[in-house]
């Protein structure tokens, strides 16, 4: 009898990742599903899953878990090609960052596959296999989007493979939930990092770059075809958040025009207090 298989589609950074943090889960087979020569042979050549080829018609009609780890449009385009090519029974899930799209693009899939969307809270400004680490989601939430018909058996699985990867928690939510907040916890973060490095002093601060600097920026060398499709794609609820940090902004511009130190001290612990409160829940 041959072991249950997970096949991963798409092994750049967080398919990668997840096929090397995935070995070794119970006793299934990591199949690591690529179209790019190059990635195949690194993956080959750096043991990154059990398995790797470019057939991904055979990898889904064997597998009983599919991670679908292409960028959105890919994702929604896969599950429409490939919609009867899925084996009965089967798990199907997505580890993007947004979610609405990718519902909505499963609804293609027949009754008798599962589909239930995923998001493990982790990354890196990198991308590509090549920067794939398997230790990448510890202590990240993992976010899990569950249709209603979705069984307490795949979602005991997916709570497994969370533990096995090493993230802190299961966070269950709505897609509606998912994308209102993503747009405040991630993408406007990026969005932050990006008009940052847009100030024409970018370049003549080298030599006084501090930690916050570096922290704040970090994320800006993005993936440029990945978050043009996650900004685009959630661009209401990205936007409301805009207006939002717009607005708070300029209320610091207008505290401090008003060269009244207490009303800066008072403002300025009104924030910090709201962070500690955070941390400390």
């Amino acid at each position: 009898m041959m072991n249950p298989s997970i096949a991963l589609i798409g092994l750049g950074l967080i398919g990668g990742s997840m096929a090397i943090a995935l070995q070794g889960f119970e006793n299934y087979e990591i199949v690591g599903v690529d179209r790019d020569p190059t990635t195949l042979s690194f993956a080959r050549k750096h043991h990154v899953a059990d398995r790797v080829t470019d057939d991904a018609e055979t990898a889904v009609a064997q597998a009983d878990l599919v991670f679908l780890c292409l960028h959105p449009r890919g994702i929604v385009d896969f599950m429409s090609a490939h919609r009867d090519g899925f084996r009965p029974g089967c798990l199907v899930t997505d580890v993007c960052g947004i979610k609405t799209a990718i519902v909505r693009g499963s609804s293609v899939l027949p009754d008798s596959v599962d589909f239930i969307g995923g998001h493990p809270m982790a990354g890196k400004e990198t991308s590509g296999i090549t920067h794939a680490d398997g230790t990448l989601f510890h202590e990240a939430h993992y976010i899990l989007t569950p249709r209603p018909t979705s069984t307490p058996e795949h979602l005991a699985l997916m709570a497994r493979i969370a533990a096995h990867i090493g993230c802190r928690d299961v966070v269950k939510t709505t897609v509606e939930q998912h994308d209102n907040i993503i747009a405040y916890t991630s993408q406007a973060m990026h969005i932050m990092a990006v008009a940052v490095c847009d100030d024409p002093d970018l370049f003549t601060c080298r030599g006084f770059e501090g930690g916050s600097f570096r922290d704040c920026t970090r994320v800006a060398a993005l993936d440029v075809p990945l978050w043009t499709e996650l900004f685009s794609m959630n661009r209401g609820a990205l936007s409301t958040v805009i207006r939002h940090l717009e607005e708070n902004l300029h209320a610091y511009r207008m505290v401090l025009e008003s060269g009244d130190p207490a009303a800066l001290a008072e403002k300025l612990a009104y924030s910090a207090a709201r962070k500690r409160r955070m941390n400390l829940e």
